[in-house]
């Protein structure tokens, strides 16, 4: 089993304790059963109880004309869940374009409770986004334990400013980065690397069969020097066993599924895939590529023949599509200003 000792599906800054950060690695997919801890961004908001009169985008629930007015403040009141509601991005963090924002709960929250909250959690952008809230069943939490927001469009607009008020209990803000968006092809055993629109590619290898890659798309949930990787914990047989540190680790799903160097890749990359269910890298290439990595950039694999990933398996959202979105929304499409 893999146990992540950080902060889960924390996008939020990465300190020194994050850095040594040492994770139990299982097989599929590297790991089985990553736990999904959130970061709080709690700083208190003093525009908080202004913020009740403050406008958040309106319209109809598929994302029609409606959609391009402005909602007034919200007529129900304040779920008191919201007072302990947590966001898994930092105040003041920069992220890729591809990081959703996602608020997770204690406990489920009912159904009928649900339109309330998203009217109550506002978003703010400074490109007048179209998006909605919805409620997404993460692998490790209930259904109602988790909502997320992303953006009508592919992806969020690079350099867009974001303000998340969880009514009168909070505020974030946050900025999207520049783009990057990683391409893996697992029949190719390539890596296209689109970093606003210049092109890269890198040899990769991916799992190999019966241990394939997830296809779809993923979002880098964190991102580590070295983590600890022992096929031992989930019981592999002795033929196909591996522990030990494996280095430049970016964090694609709770599942366990990384991009990360394996000195495997030294010889299989762009040759053949030879991995548990992660995306291999040479060790020539893997630390350049982490570098080059924020949380919230974007991995899509394709060519593998494994299910796509599911939306609440790390970020998925983004393989929904839009009409399925709104379908597991409660107020439906909004544009933010």
């Amino acid at each position: 089993m893999y146990v992540n000792r950080s902060t889960g599906r924390t996008a939020g800054r990465l300190g020194a304790a994050v850095a040594a950060c040492v994770a139990l690695l299982s097989a599929v997919g590297c790991s089985a059963n990553a736990g999904t801890g959130v970061r709080t961004a709690d700083k208190p908001d003093a525009e908080a109880s202004a913020a009740v009169a403050a406008r958040a985008g309106g319209g109809d629930k598929h994302g029609g004309s409606g959609a391009s007015g402005a909602r007034p403040a919200p007529s129900v009141p304040e779920p008191a869940v919201l007072a302990r509601a947590q966001v898994h991005i930092s105040d003041g963090d920069t992220v890729g374009v591809g990081m959703p924002i996602s608020v997770t709960f204690p406990q489920p929250v009912p159904a009928a409770e649900r339109k309330a909250v998203e009217s109550w959690l506002r978003v703010q952008t400074s490109s007048g986004t179209t998006g909605a809230w919805s409620w997404v069943r993460d692998r490790n939490l209930l259904d109602g334990q988790r909502v997320d927001f992303r953006p009508s469009g592919t992806y969020w607009k690079p350099g867009t400013k974001i303000t998340l008020r969880r009514g009168s209990h909070g505020v974030s803000h946050f900025t999207i980065g520049r783009s990057l968006v990683a391409t893996v092809d697992a029949k190719t055993d390539m890596m296209t690397i689109d970093t606003d629109g210049r092109t890269s590619s890198i040899p990769i290898t991916a799992g190999k069969p019966g241990l394939d890659t997830w296809k779809g798309t993923m979002v880098v949930m964190d991102k580590q020097p070295k983590v600890f990787m022992d096929s031992r914990t989930v019981g592999m047989g002795p033929n196909d066993t591996y522990h030990g540190y494996y280095y430049w680790a970016l964090h694609l799903t709770t599942s366990g599924t990384y991009v990360h160097q394996n000195p495997h890749a030294d010889t299989a990359a762009g040759h053949s895939n030879v991995t548990h269910g992660c995306v291999g890298l040479a060790t020539t290439t893997a630390r350049g590529f982490y570098n080059q990595v924020m949380v919230g950039d974007v991995i899509k694999v394709t060519g593998a023949d494994k299910d796509t990933v599911a939306s609440g398996n790390g970020y998925g959202d983004w393989n929904l599509t839009w009409k399925q979105w709104l379908d597991h929304s409660a107020a439906g499409a909004a544009t933010t200003a």
